[in-house]
C-alpha cells in the first residue's frame, strides 16, 4: 500500500471513531434524560397494605434508586434475624448491601432454643437479643401488645412477597391441589391421593414443627394449631429435612417457601389453585423433569406471586423497634435500603416478587 492509499485509510478510520462517538453519545444523552424524566414523572405512591386487626404494614419508597443514596445509615454492628424464608435475601442481598454500606454491619443471630423463624424473631427482638427482624407474616396484635409493655411500639414495613409452594414426591401423578384440598390433607380430611386425582397411595404430608413456625397454608382468620391437625402429620426440623423425607415416601408432600423448595432437584412442585380449573404454578412454565435437573432447574414464578395470580402467599416485613435509638436507625436503614430500587432488583434475582 503506497503513503497516499495509507493516508486515506487512516483519515477515513478516524472519521468512523469520531462518527461512532458522536453517535454513542447522543445515544446516551437520550438515555439519561429518558431516564431522568420516568424518575421525576412516575408515581411515588405505592402502597400495599397487610391488615392485621387495624394495623397496617408501611411500604414507604426511597426516593434514591441506590444503596449509596440512601441517608442515616447508621455506623456500628447491628444483630437481626427472624424467619427462614429470608436466608436467600441474607446470602445475597445483605451482601450488597455490605459491600455498597460497610458503615452498617449485619450480624445474623440464630435463636438460642429452637429453630429460626418469624415467631422466634419477634420473640429475640422483644428481649432485647435483635435489633430488628425479618418476619415472612404480619405481626400478631399480641406482639404488638408485648412491645407496648416493655415500653416501646413495633413497625412492619413490607419489602417483598414469597409464594407458598406445595412439592410432592417426582413419581406422584397428580394435577394439582385446590388450596381447600392442601388445607383437607393437613387437617387429616384428605388421605389418598385418589381422592385429589391421583394413584391410590397413602398421603403423608410433612410439616415444620407448628412450636416455631406458622401454619401459612391456612388464612389469618383460621386458629390452627399442631393439636387440629391430622394424625398422619409427620414434624420435621428443617425444610432440608422434609425434602429428604418427601424424596423417599411415594406419597409425600410438603409446603415450603417457594425460593427454597421449587428449584429442587429431588421433588416436584405442584400448580395451586382457588378452584380446580385455575391452577397456577409456581415455577416458570415448563417444567423441569428430575432427569433435566441440576444442568436445569425450576425457576420460581414471581410474576404470578406478583399479580396475585398465585394463590397462597406471605409477605417479607422488616419489623422496626420504635424507641428512638439506634436500634430504630438500623431498621429503618435497613428497611430503606431494601425498598431502592437497587434493593428490590436484588430482592427479585433472590428469587422473591419486589412490592413495586
Amino acid at each position: 500500500m503506497d503513503n497516499t492509499n495509507r493516508r486515506k485509510f487512516v483519515i477515513n478510520e478516524e472519521t468512523a471513531l469520531l462518527l461512532r462517538g458522536l453517535i454513542i453519545g447522543k445515544v446516551m444523552t437520550i438515555v439519561v434524560i429518558g431516564g431522568l424524566l420516568w424518575w421525576f414523572l412516575r408515581p411515588y405512591t405505592l402502597v400495599r397494605r397487610s391488615a392485621v386487626s387495624g394495623q397496617s404494614s408501611n411500604l414507604t419508597l426511597v426516593s434514591g434508586s441506590t444503596f449509596n443514596s440512601v441517608a442515616k445509615v447508621p455506623v456500628g454492628s447491628f444483630n437481626y434475624g427472624g424467619s427462614t424464608a429470608w436466608a436467600p435475601i441474607r446470602q445475597l442481598v445483605d451482601s450488597l448491601i455490605q459491600s455498597d454500606r460497610p458503615e452498617l454491619k449485619l450480624r445474623y443471630v440464630s435463636p438460642t432454643e429452637g429453630s429460626p423463624s418469624s415467631s422466634a424473631g419477634i420473640r429475640m427482638l422483644l428481649n432485647g437479643q435483635l435489633d430488628f427482624a425479618q418476619l415472612s407474616r404480619p405481626l400478631t396484635e399480641e406482639e404488638y401488645t408485648l412491645a407496648k409493655q416493655k415500653g416501646f411500639t413495633l413497625e412492619q414495613r413490607q419489602v417483598g412477597i414469597d409464594g407458598i409452594a406445595v412439592v410432592v414426591n417426582p413419581s406422584l401423578q397428580v394435577p394439582g391441589l385446590t388450596v381447600e384440598q392442601l388445607q383437607q390433607i393437613y387437617l387429616g380430611q384428605i388421605t389418598n391421593w385418589k381422592q385429589v386425582g391421583g394413584q391410590d397411595l397413602p398421603i403423608t404430608p410433612f410439616s415444620l414443627n407448628l412450636e416455631y413456625t406458622d401454619p401459612v397454608i391456612f388464612s389469618a382468620q383460621t386458629d390452627v394449631n399442631k393439636q387440629q391437625l391430622g394424625s398422619n402429620v409427620k414434624y420435621v426440623d428443617s425444610t432440608t429435612e422434609a425434602l429428604r423425607q418427601v424424596s423417599k415416601t411415594p406419597g409425600g408432600i410438603y409446603y415450603g417457601s417457594a425460593r427454597a423448595v421449587v428449584p429442587q432437584c429431588s421433588v416436584k412442585p405442584l400448580p395451586l389453585g382457588n378452584n380446580p380449573t385455575e391452577l397456577v404454578s409456581p415455577y416458570r412454565e415448563p417444567l423441569v423433569t428430575p432427569e433435566q435437573c441440576p444442568r436445569q432447574r425450576n425457576q420460581v414464578n414471581t410474576e404470578a406471586i406478583k399479580n396475585g395470580s398465585y394463590p397462597i402467599t406471605t409477605n417479607l416485613f422488616v419489623i422496626i423497634k420504635q424507641n428512638n435509638g439506634q436500634q430504630q436507625q438500623a431498621g429503618e436503614a435497613y428497611a430503606n435500603l431494601l425498598l431502592t430500587d437497587q434493593g428490590q432488583q436484588a430482592i427479585e434475582q433472590a428469587g422473591f416478587a419486589g412490592v413495586r
